[in-house]
């Protein structure tokens, strides 16, 4: 425990973040919180905070950070509409399993519920998409909420918390002294493993003719991605993963056998209606990875192994629940576990990429030349990044084909919003991932509908300099709402079509480099110009405007009807 000092609570908000290793700060000033950023003006060199143009963008630009260097996102808005900016970021995050420390000001504790000016009750807002929050009135409260708020927000199952802080809390001097928390009473975030049930699941393993991993992000939040590559390999057992699993292991893994799910590729989805033993580890069984669940992988057994008891049969019924962290669980599963040769089972898994090569991946550009598809740019993307970028989608289309077509040698290498589904998320957390992971080449693939959500943040982009690398494909449509209106509402489309401004002259505004390219020939020579450009780029794509993400379950559907063409 340090010495005490006397200090004003705004100075030890900043001195407790320092303790818990916050280097990068993403917020915006407001009146609420103007003592805390009086103090970041002499703590402007410990603390790197990045001015965003939107509260939505600091909290986004949290949550890449998080999702890309496995530390704590931080990020701090002012009270009332500061505070409810952050509140989608927020509920992304918790249904994401994102660790993020938010801060909101609030204002003097003696004004609480006299609707003040800027008064919002932001803590019962965020009560239920929070992990915990905490309304600090005194500032002999900071540090000690700040303690726990890492603890909370780092451990167990990752997600947001939150701290409202009053302003007097900000301006009264305090003995400050830090204890970083280790531990809370009737919270206990690792769970013992059941040696016993683990070696009852390794029983049904060794038994199973047709076993199949299915790989969610828990198995990179608890770094157990080499735990689940020596698992597989000892067993000789496929692996699958789910969008949010995605880069846990690398595609040419001879294991991979691809992606599950709505838009996943045939041999995951035709796997799981075969197989005799699902083995699902840190994944919640989401609707868009089960289809309908009355018909969802009827040969089955299932042992499901996840850190949150909550996620253990609430979707589905399993034959072994095991309230573990991935990697405890996936190192015992090794002991006593059976080499099988299980010929007829890839060889299974080999027809079924067949099946896909056939219908899907032969027919990805357009016949005539003419035109450039969204599968087309991301599997060139993947071509010249070989598998080394961090590729931050947004929610629609480009999201679906960047999963669909993108390659990865290295986890923590594909971000995008899973459980909520936020347009808008793709370039702040594009921004973060970036100032996380500075030396990595970071993409984000955006559409134009969800570019245009939050493009401000080009402004962020130009004024600290990131050297992000911005990838626009346009097809003058919310192109997922449009491709469900074709499918499935006789082609109205009803208000899904954009008249888009020039993004060319957007981008030239905030001194960023572009180019646009209309024409197939063009393409190749346009992303390797991004590639090797040295700072921030902004490449704009015209895409074919009626192109279709297949294979697709349509909603409510069993995963084995399947959607190959329109």
């Amino acid at each position: 425990m340090a010495n005490k000092q006397k200090v004003k609570g705004g100075e030890a908000l900043l001195m407790a973040l320092l303790e818990e290793g916050t280097r990068d700060l993403f917020g915006y000033p407001g009146g609420q919180v103007i003592p805390i950023y009086d103090h970041l003006y002499d703590y402007r060199h410990r603390i790197n905070h990045i001015l965003t143009r939107h509260e939505q963008g600091a909290v986004h630009a949290a949550q890449g950070y998080a999702r890309a260097t496995g530390r704590v996102g931080v990020c701090i808005a002012t009270s009332g509409p500061g505070a409810t900016n952050l509140v989608t970021g927020i509920a992304d995050a918790m249904l994401d399993s994102t660790p993020l420390v938010c801060i909101t000001g609030q204002v003097p504790a003696t004004m609480l519920g006299t609707d003040a000016f800027q008064e919002a009750d932001i803590i019962s807002m965020t009560m239920p998409v929070t992990k915990w929050n905490y309304q600090v009135t005194s500032a002999s409260e900071i540090p000690r909420a700040v303690a726990k708020a890492f603890y909370i927000a780092r451990s167990g199952r990752p997600g947001p918390v939150l701290i409202d802080i009053a302003k007097n809390a900000q301006v009264e001097l305090m003995d400050y002294s830090y204890k970083p928390c280790l531990s809370l009473r009737s919270y206990h975030p690792r769970p013992v493993l059941d040696a016993e049930l683990a070696a009852q699941a390794v029983e049904l393993i060794n038994a199973a003719e047709r076993p199949l991993i299915l790989a969610g992000q828990g198995v990179k939040l608890s770094g157990a991605e080499q735990s689940l590559i020596e698992f597989a390999e000892t067993g000789n057992i496929p692996i699958a993963t789910t969008l949010m699993g995605i880069s846990a292991v690398a595609n040419d893994h001879p294991l991979f056998v691809g992606n599950l799910g709505m838009h996943g590729n045939v041999a995951a989805n035709e796997m799981t209606q075969h197989s005799d033993l699902l083995i699902a580890v840190g994944m919640r069984f989401s609707d868009r990875v089960t289809g309908d669940v009355r018909n969802y992988a009827p040969e089955a057994k299932i042992i499901h192994v996840d850190i949150d008891r909550a996620e253990l049969g609430k979707n589905l019924r399993v034959d072994i629940a095991l309230h573990a962290d991935a990697r405890d669980a996936l190192e015992a599963f090794k002991n006593g576990l059976q080499h099988r040769s299980r010929e007829a089972w890839f060889a299974f898994a080999r027809e079924q990429e067949a099946v896909e090569d056939e219908k899907v991946f032969s027919h990805t550009e357009d016949p005539q030349g003419r035109f450039i598809t969204m599968a087309q740019v991301i599997r060139q993307l993947a071509e010249v990044e070989r598998g080394e970028a961090v590729i931050v989608t947004d929610v629609g289309q480009n999201q679906m084909f960047s999963a669909r077509y993108s390659r990865f040698n290295t986890t923590r290498s594909f971000i995008t919003s899973g459980g909520l589904g936020t347009m808008g998320f793709g370039l702040p957390a594009a921004m973060g991932a970036k100032v996380g992971v500075p030396d990595r080449e970071v993409v984000a693939v955006l559409g134009d509908g969800g570019f245009q959500m939050t493009m401000q943040e080009l402004g962020t982009i130009m004024q600290n300099q990131i050297g992000l690398k911005i990838l626009v494909l346009n097809n003058s449509y919310l192109g997922m709402v449009r491709q469900w209106q074709q499918l499935f509402f006789n082609r109205r489309y009803s208000f899904t079509e954009l008249e888009n401004p020039d993004f060319s002259k957007i981008a030239a505004a905030y001194n960023i480099p572009s180019r646009r390219v209309t024409e197939p020939a063009q393409l190749g020579n346009a992303l390797r110009e991004m590639a090797a450009a040295k700072g921030a780029y902004l490449l704009e794509v015209a895409v074919l405007p009626e192109e279709n993400v297949f294979p697709m379950v349509p909603a409510g559907a069993s995963l084995s009807e399947l959607l190959y063409n329109d």
